[in-house]
């Protein structure tokens, strides 16, 4: 065949294949579609840049030395200068204008505008407020950010805090956290029994079904407390949170995997009366500067981890609980989430909702497993699953 007759045939077959995806496309509709696109064409008809100008105070349960905090001051720098300085967010780290705990009733009051949270420590309040924060085998980074962005998570999470005069955005999400640090080594659910241990929410309640005996100590007590030999064992967030806590100076081991919490799911919450007098170009800004914080902080964070780790390996060894042992944690946890939903149906509504994304997820995370981007030599030397 000559190359005029070639070139010929290609250029045909090519025609022939695009016409026929031509054809097959017009038998199906468009998969998927960005629902904002429509709301903003409305929003363009009317919206207008305002010029008002406002100064919002944000407290939070977070020292300056965490990192939770610079979330929280990367939100809003960012909404500061997106907004060219109109909505100017002044930060107050714990205890500077309220206690750690009462900035929740501070911004649902209009004492602050605004505040940034991990929502498990409102499960006083409801015990829903941990669906929103942190479940034991629950959502990781990747599933929170589906579920509440495309699978109805945040209506339902602003529903909740708005029956306390406030309007919630997510807020950042840290990835996986560490397990705890201890001087006893524990591998089995056995080992754990008896054991002194620091954690909150339903982890605690969990633990303590299994034998052990838990406090839900604040984060700046934790550090003593292990030293002194008042508990045995804390956890408490990120590997580049926990590093500057220096827990591995006082401990040896490190209790891993962190199946209490797959990721830790932080919010911003703000004064309904506040949100509500914000212009349009505003409240925008403020919705995607959320946004933006909740990609920027995971990257963020686990970018910081690999360092970290790094640094604790010179002092603690990492111990993994044995499959008997996070197969029997899974059931206890089961059954305790179970007894959870029967007694609060705000919590039934949502971890259900949860669940069920899980298992339609289950599919695509099956048929795409078994690659994880491990070195390539590890790979390639048989290393599959994370």
């Amino acid at each position: 065949m000559g190359k005029g007759k070639m070139i010929a045939g290609l250029a045909l077959s090519l025609t022939m294949a695009l016409s026929s995806a031509a054809v097959a496309a017009e038998k199906r509709e468009k998969f998927g579609a960005d629902k904002r696109s429509e709301q903003i064409k409305k929003e363009l008809r009317t919206i207008k840049p305002s010029t008002e100008t406002f100064r919002w105070k944000m407290v939070m349960p977070w020292s300056k030395g965490l990192l939770f905090f610079d979330m929280a001051q990367h939100f809003a720098d960012s909404v500061k200068l997106a907004s060219g300085g109109r909505l100017d967010i002044k930060l107050f780290s714990a205890g500077e204008l309220v206690g750690a705990m009462e900035s929740f009733d501070a911004v649902s009051k209009g004492s602050a505008e605004i505040g940034h949270d991990w929502p498990g420590y409102w499960m006083g309040k409801n015990d829903n407020f941990n669906s929103f924060a942190s479940v034991p085998f629950g959502l990781d980074a990747e599933g929170y950010n589906i579920w509440l962005y495309e699978r109805g998570g945040l209506e339902q999470m602003q529903e909740l805090y708005g029956r306390y005069n406030l309007y919630a955005l997510p807020g950042g999400n840290g990835g996986q956290e560490m397990g705890f640090f201890s001087n006893k080594r524990a591998t089995t659910m056995a080992d754990y029994k008896g054991m002194r241990l620091r954690t909150p929410g339903w982890y605690m309640d969990i633990m303590n079904r299994l034998g052990a005996s838990v406090t839900p100590l604040p984060g700046g007590e934790i550090y003593l407390a292990l030293e002194r030999g008042v508990i045995d064992g804390a956890e408490f967030s990120t590997p580049a949170i926990n590093y500057p806590m220096g827990f591995d100076e006082i401990t040896k081991y490190v209790l891993t995997p962190g199946v209490h919490q797959p990721s830790v799911q932080c919010a911003f919450f703000i004064n309904m009366d506040a949100w509500n007098k914000l212009p349009a170009d505003l409240k925008w800004i403020v919705d995607i500067a959320a946004k933006e914080t909740q990609l920027w902080s995971n990257a963020w964070q686990e970018n910081l981890n690999i360092e970290a780790i790094k640094l604790f390996k010179e002092k603690v060894e990492f111990v993994k609980m044995d499959d008997e042992a996070i197969t029997e944690f899974a059931k206890v946890t089961k059954e305790y989430l179970e007894e959870v939903k029967a007694k609060n149906p705000d919590a039934k509504k949502t971890l259900d909702s949860q669940e069920q994304f899980k298992r339609d997820f289950a599919d695509w995370r099956e048929i795409r497993s078994g690659i994880t981007p491990w070195p390539i030599d590890d790979f390639i030397n048989g290393k599959r699953m994370q």
